[in-house]
């Protein structure tokens, strides 16, 4: 497994104190779920910006979020948010869902 150091400011430090004790872990291993559940969440909001703009489809805003087009679609919904796609990318995007 490769290692990355990284420098932390003294309230980051003291955060991530607070957090290890609370989950009754490591440093080690509440940083590895902090930064998991951290890429997962810049993924999901850069995917929303792109798929807003109308700059991905259905399918590549799945693709950048790391989600299956379904759990996309449940994401979407989630949110509210609205398609920048036509009637030709529907089509496309419903006959790939079903593919699945």
């Amino acid at each position: 497994m490769p290692t990355v150091s990284v420098r932390l400011s003294e309230d980051a430090n003291e955060e991530l104190e607070t957090v290890t004790e609370l989950l009754e872990s490591d440093k080690s291993t509440t940083i590895r779920k902090a930064l998991g559940e951290g890429l997962a969440t810049l993924r999901e909001r850069h995917a929303v910006e792109r798929y807003q703009s109308g700059d991905a489809s259905v399918g590549e805003a799945a693709r950048l979020a790391g989600l299956s087009v379904g759990e996309w679609l449940e994401l979407a919904h989630e949110r509210g948010l609205t398609t920048q796609l036509d009637e030709t990318d529907l089509s496309f995007d419903a006959e790939r869902a079903g593919e699945l």
